[in-house]
């Protein structure tokens, strides 16, 4: 496949579709992140040369991933909560002057119809080598692992270790990540913390939520809790932490 690869801000006339993309298969939920609502737009401001899209001969936008530059210290202990806080730290260290040294892969995505081809693994090596060029010399990714909804009631840390017969992981997206020679550093148990009203979460899940407690609901990685005195849901994402080279 003839790609290219060009930078977000680079293909304005490609927005519009690559909007469309990239929403398609997520659960409806995700797009109601109040920590990435509010930093966003300076996230796409500051940091566009992150945003990569790839396109096939025919310009059609093939699949596409986007990050952001952080300072880590390489330490377990010093890794940003998860995908949430990756955005905090990196608009807090814009913001304060401060000098990145690490890129945090916060999201990639493959067209539907073109997944199966190993875009996956271009799209990611690309984003490790941009920020290799500019001088990061760690590189992290916050993944969510694409079978975890099939399994909410187990803690991540459980499920990171599940391995195929060969000694793979069991899950085709840390698959991807470890074939390329990443390895797992610890589960980010608080990665995304997602909070709407029930009303909200109804729409969201397509499901009735007729009193508190805690619920199994389509696409999450973890059970819903509701609080229905307090009119909230709340969901606590778990992702796993990876490196790259």
């Amino acid at each position: 496949m003839d790609l290219r690869a060009f930078a977000f801000d680079d293909r304005p006339d490609l927005h519009a579709r690559a909007e469309a993309v990239f929403t398609a298969g997520w659960p409806e939920f995700v797009f109601h992140d109040p920590v990435a609502d509010r930093h966003m737009d300076r996230v796409r401001q500051w940091f566009g040369e992150w945003h990569l899209l790839l396109v096939d001969g025919a310009d059609r936008i093939v699949a596409g991933g986007w990050g952001v530059p952080v300072r880590w210290d390489g330490t377990p202990g010093d890794l940003p909560g998860g995908y949430d806080d990756a955005l905090v730290r990196a608009v807090g260290l814009h913001e304060a002057g401060g000098r990145a040294d690490t890129l945090v892969i916060a999201a990639a995505q493959v067209r539907e119809e073109c997944q199966g081809r190993g875009l996956a693994t271009e799209v990611l090596g690309r984003l490790v080598s941009v920020g290799e060029r500019a001088g990061l010399v760690r590189v992290i990714a916050p993944v969510r692992p694409t079978l975890k909804a099939r399994y909410p009631l187990t803690p991540m840390a459980d499920f990171v270790r599940w391995t195929r017969a060969d000694g793979a992981p069991l899950d085709p997206w840390l698959r991807t990540h470890h074939r390329m020679g990443a390895r797992v550093l610890c589960a980010a148990e608080r990665s995304m913390v997602l909070e709407g009203s029930v009303a909200e979460w109804e729409g969201w899940v397509g499901l009735d939520l007729p009193a508190s407690g805690r619920y199994v609901v389509p696409g999450a990685l973890a059970p819903l809790t509701v609080d229905r005195a307090a009119d909230r849901g709340e969901l606590v994402e778990p992702n796993v932490w990876v490196r790259h080279r």
